[in-house]
């Protein structure tokens, strides 16, 4: 296996505003989580972006696109679901661009997500918790069928979507890797991650590369994943990308953020837990070659569910109350 050399990345950069400062996130060796010496696995630390999820690309991606196909103008409503992470980015980007942001989130999420919200000057609408996404995009399709003043990015249709990562993500781990890819591992959540990174890693390295799907079994509530057995698949999903799709369970999820912060000092939020699990599990399958995963979004959103302090089982029974 070509060993690619640990490269020095250029420090910081000048950017006339923190919305250029998207992307570009660095690539981190996880050397201690590897099962094999002659398996790498790498970490894309989109926590690194500035509201510290991969969101951060996708919402500037969403705007961006209506901007350039004249579907929204300064001054109005954008409206949008979320658990938490689309709607911070969201949040961000049209303060910096003087839109004005309504959100629909399920009214359980932790308080870190509302408070960043609210500083960041959106309003929020709650949706029942207990339906969890699914319910928060029920409400948003209903409201935005209702007030056509509304703009609707709607993230899980909306090809902007994988679009940022197949412009943006895809092409940054091919560089940073030199195309030397075995497997790439993500959340299964809107598809944007998959979709994008998945298509552009095959466009590039056919079948030698293997773009794998981190799914909860239904009814596990990992925040920022869904099972596609629980009732709406994102009509952006295109499961032909897939060569494989492995089940996660919550208490994987909660065991994995731990581990990663544990082993390799990374304060990941816990859909990421789930994704370390499956990357782990497809390193143990192979002889050589880098997995890489995705570090979706940050811990700091998640320290008021005591994710990283609590007994499990004190967590796991929290599940009813808290949407993760």
């Amino acid at each position: 296996m070509a060993v690619p050399e640990l490269r020095n990345r250029p420090c910081g950069g000048r950017y006339g505003d923190i919305v250029q400062a998207i992307g570009n996130t660095p690539l981190v060796e996880l050397k201690r989580l590897s099962p094999k010496p002659g398996v790498r696995i790498w970490a894309k630390m989109e926590s690194f972006n500035p509201t510290g999820s991969v969101k951060d690309r996708v919402a500037r991606a969403l705007i961006e696109d209506a901007e350039e196909k004249g579907a929204i103008r300064p001054g109005q409503t954008i409206l949008e679901p979320t658990s938490g992470n689309t709607g911070i980015s969201l949040a961000m980007i049209c303060s910096r661009k003087g839109y004005d942001l309504k959100v629909v989130m399920p009214d359980n999420v932790t308080p870190e997500r509302t408070q960043l919200l609210k500083m960041y000057g959106a309003e929020i609408v709650y949706s029942p918790g207990d339906q969890g996404s699914n319910g928060a995009v029920a409400m948003a399709l209903e409201m935005a069928e209702s007030d056509s003043s509304y703009y609707m990015p709607y993230q899980y249709g909306n090809q902007a979507n994988p679009g940022a990562h197949y412009h943006g993500t895809a092409p940054e781990i091919l560089e940073e890797l030199d195309g030397d890819i075995a497997a790439f591992v993500a959340g299964l959540g809107t598809g944007g991650t998959l979709m994008g990174n998945g298509r552009r890693l095959k466009e590039e390295l056919g079948d030698a590369v293997k773009i794998v799907a981190a799914e909860p079994m239904q009814g596990e509530p990992v925040q920022g994943l869904r099972s596609l057995d629980d009732g709406f698949i994102p009509p952006i999903i295109d499961l032909s990308v897939l060569d494989r799709k492995i089940f996660v369970t919550n208490r994987d999820a909660i065991m994995w953020t731990r581990k990663l912060l544990d082993e390799e000092g990374v304060f990941a939020g816990v859909s990421s837990g789930a994704i370390a699990r499956v990357a782990v599990r497809i390193a143990g399958e192979l002889d050589e070659g880098n997995v890489v995963f995705l570090v979706a979004d940050d811990g700091w959103k998640y320290l008021s569910s005591g994710v990283y302090t609590l007994p499990v089982d004190e967590i796991e029974n929290l599940e009813s109350t808290v949407w993760w």
